[in-house]
Parts: C-alpha cells; sequence; structure tokens
C-alpha cells in the first residue's frame, strides 16, 4: 500500500511532462503540414548524376 505513495506522485510528473510535451510540440509547428513529408519522397527532384570517366574511376593508372 505505502507504494502508492510513490507512484501516484510519479505518474502525475510523467503526465506533466508528456502535456507539457504536447503543447510545446504544437506552439513549435511540429503538427502545421503532415502531408508533405510523406509526399515529398514520391518527387523525382535530384539532379542527375554526371557519369564518370576512366581517370576518376582508376586515377592510379595514369601513365
Amino acid at each position: 500500500m505505502s507504494i502508492l505513495f510513490v507512484l501516484i506522485p510519479l505518474a502525475l510528473v510523467l503526465l506533466a511532462g508528456a502535456i507539457w510535451a504536447f503543447f510545446w510540440a504544437v506552439s513549435s509547428g511540429q503538427f502545421d503540414d503532415l502531408d508533405t513529408p510523406a509526399w515529398r519522397i514520391l518527387t523525382d527532384t535530384d539532379a542527375p548524376s554526371r557519369p564518370r570517366t576512366d581517370d576518376a574511376e582508376h586515377p592510379e593508372e595514369k601513365g
């Protein structure tokens, strides 16, 4: 029964921390745009890479 004197205040502290973390995330804009990051991976915006030359692949064989 005496463990309740430890667990109840500990639970209240953890609850207060979770509520604070939620309101901090909301105020800092963590939930502003939930759709764009999921679609960003599907878009092809990377620049094409340049083909490598033989000198770039084996610089030690250069005579």
